[in-house]
């Protein structure tokens, strides 16, 4: 039994809340090797990197996540706890590369998602590609519980999109449709099959996925993942945390493994479809 005089978050055995957990800090600058195919420990230039992450197919749908070697998706509610220099590396990579980052409401709501901007670098890279300067963001919301003047809608430097079904409250609809084109796919809930041909019929071929854990675990369940970017970090989170998928279960699919880069423990490795698994 907790004492009177604990506070909210203490423990029943110290009266005290527990302490924030640190993890270790990783170096800035630690570079990025080839681990498979072909090992090769000369360190992967940005230029290098941009190619290795070149998508297999013209249109694919990638998902990008950090776990712990234990399956957690967060330290502390936050994916930040879990990150370093080299995963950020790659996921400015990942989203350099896409043309729309879909998002799930509660992972922009959660962690604190801002307006998607690049930098000038990234900016130019993109053009040459023939590309616009930045990605559309599109966030997935059956209720479209969202602020339309958040970051994410009021500072978005491209109008962004949001997939949502309709049966969604028009009050919201309305409020939203002032900042994003809020598309309707499925009556009930969301349907993620029609919401991607909707993206892929407005040229957006390359679809990057950030989470959270119910989208990914919906988009699985609609056969729609082209290939999974997972980074492994190097700690043990312990109890409590969730996985990076969540909701109904779903029949179990086969990745083949594309690469798998280091940087020091830490894992960077990418997963996709087998040649001829091409999805809906």
């Amino acid at each position: 039994m907790t004492s009177a005089a604990a506070g909210p978050g203490a423990t029943a055995s110290t009266g005290r809340r527990p302490r924030r957990r640190r993890r270790p800090e990783r170096p800035v600058n630690e570079p990025i090797v080839r681990l498979w195919p072909g090992p090769d420990p000369t360190p992967l230039g940005d230029e290098a990197l941009i190619e290795a992450y070149a998508p297999h197919q013209p249109a694919e749908l990638r998902v990008n996540f950090v776990t712990s070697l234990d399956g957690a998706v967060a330290i502390d509610g936050l994916s930040a706890g879990l990150s370093g220099p080299a995963d950020k590396r790659v996921f400015g990579v990942l989203r350099m590369r896409c043309d729309a980052l879909l998002v799930g409401a509660g992972t922009v709501r959660d962690e604190g998602y801002r307006a998607v901007r690049l930098d000038a670098r990234r900016r130019a890279w993109r053009t040459a590609q023939g590309r616009a300067p930045f990605p559309v963001l599109v966030v997935v919301s059956r209720s479209l519980a969202l602020d339309p003047t958040s970051a994410p809608f009021a500072e978005a430097p491209v109008r962004p999109v949001v997939l949502t079904c309709a049966n969604a409250p028009a009050d919201r609809r309305t409020a939203l449709a002032r900042v994003a084109d809020v598309i309707a796919v499925g009556e009930q809930d969301v349907d993620l099959g029609a919401g991607v041909q909707q993206l892929r019929e407005r040229g957006l071929a390359e679809l990057l996925s950030e989470g959270g854990p119910q989208l990914f675990g919906a988009l699985t369940g609609a056969d729609l993942v082209d290939e999974l970017c997972l980074t492994v970090a190097p700690l043990l989170a312990g109890p409590g945390a969730g996985r990076i998928t969540a909701g109904e279960p779903v029949a179990p699919q086969t990745l083949a493994l594309r690469q798998l880069l280091a940087a020091g423990d830490l894992l960077l490795t990418r997963y996709g479809r087998s040649a001829g698994a091409a999805g809906p």
